[in-house]
């Protein structure tokens, strides 16, 4: 059996938009994800880590623990051997506390998978590769979420782009929510669960065809 670790924030742990309520495994991309897969014929499991408000590089400053570097070593450490690890950050960047830039989340973005490639694995445990899913772009944020994003429609343009650069650079895998993908049309923040089913069902077609390594 094949280890996929998602690292990602809320569009992937499946908060219902406008609510505190979360979707159930089987309903959020990574479960759809894992559902597919086995189907398909790959003996896979999802491990996911995915916290609310995370962001690539940065603190909160209301809420500790969110920025993406904290304690993801120990996280690749603690769940290796891995196959595989996702990554679909970089919302979070654009709250409105922030002034970044697609080109700061990139960047974020490569210092998380340099972290990804240096944690200190077993001797002879393979370097999981690393996928990079750049979120939808945000929308015109509304509801409760609004306060925390106004503004990150504008701010966050670009960013499939600069994440598909990092990539290229670095030679990590690539795929671009929005092209299959739209933010919620409830928040214009986070995933609705119709949404959810297609990304699933997308990436498990990307992963499928990716040469995972065996752990």
């Amino acid at each position: 059996m094949k280890q996929i670790l998602v690292y990602a924030d809320s569009l992937s742990w499946g908060i219902v938009p406008t609510t505190r309520r979360r979707l159930s495994f089987d309903q959020r991309w990574p479960g759809v994800m894992e559902n597919a897969l086995n189907r398909g014929g790959r003996t896979v499991r999802v491990i996911e880590n995915c916290l609310n408000g995370r962001r690539t590089v940065w603190d909160d400053p209301f809420k500790p623990g969110r920025n993406g570097l904290a304690g993801l070593v120990q996280c690749i450490e603690m769940h290796a051997p891995l196959a595989l690890v996702v990554l679909m950050l970089g919302t979070n960047d654009f709250q409105s506390m922030h002034p970044h830039t697609a080109w700061h989340s990139a960047q974020g973005i490569a210092s998380l998978i340099a972290a990804i490639r240096g944690a200190p694995i077993e001797p002879g445990m393979p370097v999981a590769p690393v996928l990079v899913v750049a979120p939808p772009p945000i929308g015109t944020p509304k509801g409760p979420a609004a306060p925390k994003f106004v503004g990150g429609d504008v701010k966050c343009a670009g960013l499939a782009d600069a994440f598909r650069a990092v990539c290229a650079d670095l030679g990590c895998h690539f795929f671009d929510a929005g092209s299959v993908v739209t933010s919620s049309v409830h928040d214009g923040v986070h995933l609705d669960a119709d949404q959810h089913a297609v990304l699933g069902a997308e990436l498990a077609k990307v992963i499928a065809a990716l040469p995972l390594i065996d752990a």
